[in-house]
């Protein structure tokens, strides 16, 4: 037998000291990563911490309402119901839940089931059932209510809230939504809401407003006026568990502010009647051509003395009201696809030849030049010949300039040139003639000075969004936007209103106003004061003289206007004014107009004294274009008409343009007639309503 002895099994020192080194160095990793944690870091995870306890809640706040100049409301917040879950708080039988939801799709028409679980939630969406909306809330959010159906019935959100108290987790949520009394009668001054821009969603989020539900001004007063309207949310800070059920205010929560409320100069009244006049007018005439003249046009009501604007109608509008609680894309495709624009504001955004109206720019601007005196006989066949020329040294081309009036008008001083808007008469004025009108007349620098002296060519600065600035052509802007040199023709042309001018309705009646207030512009306003939620006055409007064109030295005087230079570097540096007899004698010509001109038809019978001017313009656009419409010699014409009355203390000066209407007196002027008659008898029905 072999000896035994006992076995004994041994380690190597090595691996006992590996082993120690490899625990070490994995504790001394496990401590690192503590003390970084706990230490280090402490800050940056106590603050995800208070992150997840923490919860910040919107309190919406209410916007501002808006008033026309009596008080009546023209945009306002009513209430809209939302029904909403809150699976938490369900009942924890199953058979009474199935009863509630049940009940709860019968009365709001949302389905039981539909889609499924792998499906985005979508708060009032109609791609999941109430079941699945539940699920889906009760996965991550339990506490959290979620939305099942949104605007319903009074009538539906009252059961639903009656009921309520038998239906543990079910609540009705007001939410306010814009609401506008008048619709599209102004829709084009106040506009609509919309959802918050991606753009700029972080700055509103700075500000305290929540993208999500939150909405900003889109266009018209909402969007002018969309600081003072919004308000300030206020704001919850709370503590919230693991499940998102609030627990407590861990802050005193901010109560919001309420917007602010813009009172306009607008009588709803005027409008109403303003836009009846206008949409009547068009009416009978399609009726009575058998074809459709114009469904497009525009009547402004302004007081001159302080630029309130008491009646602003942009023809076709809109219904904002549609757009109120969201924007249904086929209705913005139907409004964006429509050639007539509905969505402009016509009377600040749209820019048209003026035509005659223009006249008074040349007469301005004539008369105080000394081109022309008061008593000078012009003659005023049915044409003139003009010798056409880009440069002074060429031999040019004969181009003949026709008169509206086919016969003629013979020989006519300034008044009755100006009364019977004598085009042969302005484009000697405008371009000189001859001997008659010597040294090239007005010419095309002093023209667009004196032009924009009353109105046109710039922004009026009007308290509305989208304002265009027209234009007022000269040799440099020819020069750059066209790449062609100024031509005498132009020049003939842009006297009377044509060729590369172009205005808005608000910049012709801005012109008018100039004249029938003695020579001062006034800034157009459409606000006249501001007031809190508590009805007091924070902010009112006062007038604002732009200029005075007899006092202010703001006309430039060119020392070559016929220059192949352009008008910016032939200025002399001199400033002058305008004569207030300038003034006086132009307002004479208006009102000779009226009396036994070309607004003596329209106009005949009216016991108010009335001053004006009327315009027949040519264009050619694309709408023209495409109906083939723009025949040389034969264009197709819009219908101008302004005036003010009482001629001798001006209250009101109105205008009225017709897109494609033709014959500015005929069409446009009764319109104004109208409108002006309406002004003075809703003025005496104030009268006595308010005598004792």
């Amino acid at each position: 037998m072999k000896p035994t002895r006992d076995s004994q099994n041994t380690v190597e020192t090595w691996r006992i000291r590996a082993f120690t080194i490899a625990a070490g160095i994995i504790f001394l990793i496990f401590v690192g990563r503590l003390f970084s944690l706990q230490i280090l870091q402490r800050e940056v995870f106590l603050e995800r911490a208070q992150d997840n306890r923490t919860q910040e809640i919107i309190i919406p706040t209410r916007r501002g309402v808006i008033f026309d100049r009596n008080g009546i409301i023209l945009a306002r917040n009513i209430a809209s119901y939302n029904i909403l879950i809150t699976p938490a708080l369900l009942p924890d039988a199953q058979g009474m839940v199935d009863q509630i939801l049940d009940e709860l799709s019968y009365l709001t028409g949302v389905p039981l089931s539909k889609g499924s679980l792998d499906e985005p939630l979508i708060p009032c969406g109609d791609n999941l059932g109430i079941n699945e909306m539940v699920a889906i809330q009760d996965s991550f959010a339990p506490y959290a209510p979620v939305k099942i159906k949104c605007n319903v019935p009074k009538e539906i959100a009252m059961i639903i809230q009656e009921r309520s108290i038998d239906w543990p987790g079910v609540s009705v949520e007001i939410e306010p939504v814009r609401e506008y009394p008048t619709g599209s009668l102004t829709a084009a001054l106040i506009g609509f809401l919309g959802p918050i821009p991606a753009s700029r969603e972080e700055e509103f989020r700075l500000l305290g407003f929540d993208p999500s539900f939150d909405k900003t001004g889109y266009a018209g007063i909402e969007l002018y006026f969309d600081e003072q309207l919004r308000g300030q949310n206020g704001l919850r800070i709370v503590e919230v568990d693991v499940a998102g059920q609030v627990l407590r205010d861990i802050e005193p929560p901010l109560d919001p502010i309420p917007g602010n409320n813009p009172v306009l100069s607008i009588d709803t009244r005027l409008q109403q009647v303003a836009e009846a006049i206008l949409t009547s007018e068009l009416e009978a005439w399609n009726l009575y051509l058998g074809r459709t003249l114009s469904n497009n046009g525009v009547v402004i009501v302004m007081n001159p003395s302080n630029g309130e604007i008491l009646a602003m109608v942009s023809y076709p509008s809109y219904e904002n009201n549609r757009l109120a609680r969201e924007i249904p894309f086929y209705y913005w495709d139907q409004l964006t696809l429509d050639a007539h624009e509905p969505l402009i504001n016509h009377a600040i955004s749209a820019e048209r030849p003026p035509g005659s109206v223009f006249k008074l720019a040349t007469a301005v601007g004539a008369l105080n030049e000394g081109v022309v005196s008061p008593t000078q006989i012009i003659q005023t066949p049915p044409f003139i010949t003009v010798t056409e020329k880009f440069f002074a040294s060429e031999r040019g081309n004969e181009r003949e300039f026709v008169d509206w009036f086919d016969p003629g008008f013979g020989e006519l001083d300034f008044i009755h040139g100006l009364a019977n808007s004598s085009n042969v008469y302005f484009y000697k004025l405008g371009g000189g003639y001859e001997e008659e009108v010597p040294d090239g007349g007005l010419g095309i620098c002093r023209l667009g000075t004196y032009a924009r002296a009353i109105g046109y060519g710039d922004l009026t600065g009007i308290n509305l969004p989208g304002e265009a600035i027209g234009l007022i052509g000269d040799p440099t802007w020819k020069r750059i936007n066209q790449g062609e040199t100024w031509s005498t023709g132009n020049t003939y042309n842009a006297s009377v209103g044509q060729g590369l001018i172009n205005a808005t309705p608000l910049q012709v009646l801005m012109s008018a106003a100039t004249i029938a207030n003695d020579g001062v512009l006034m800034q157009p306003t459409i606000l006249r004061e501001i007031i809190d939620d508590e009805g007091n006055v924070i902010e009112t409007y006062d007038p604002v003289i732009i200029r005075d064109i007899t006092q202010d030295a703001v006309i430039d005087v060119f020392d070559d206007p016929t220059g192949p230079g352009g008008c910016e570097s032939k200025k002399t540096g001199e400033q002058i004014t305008v004569q207030p007899w300038v003034i006086d004698l132009i307002q004479q010509g208006m009102r000779l107009a009226v009396t036994e001109g070309t607004l003596e038809r329209e106009f005949e019978g009216v016991t108010i004294t009335v001053a004006g001017k009327t315009g027949t313009a040519e264009y050619c656009d694309p709408i023209a274009q495409e109906k083939n419409l723009c025949i040389p010699g034969n264009w197709p014409t819009h219908a101008w008409t302004v005036a003010y009355a009482p001629f001798d203390d001006p209250e009101i000066v109105v205008i009225a343009f017709v897109y494609n209407g033709g014959e500015g007196a005929s069409v446009a002027g009764p319109i104004v007639r109208r409108v002006i008659e309406a002004y003075f008898e809703l003025k005496a029905i104030d009268v006595a309503l308010a005598a004792p």
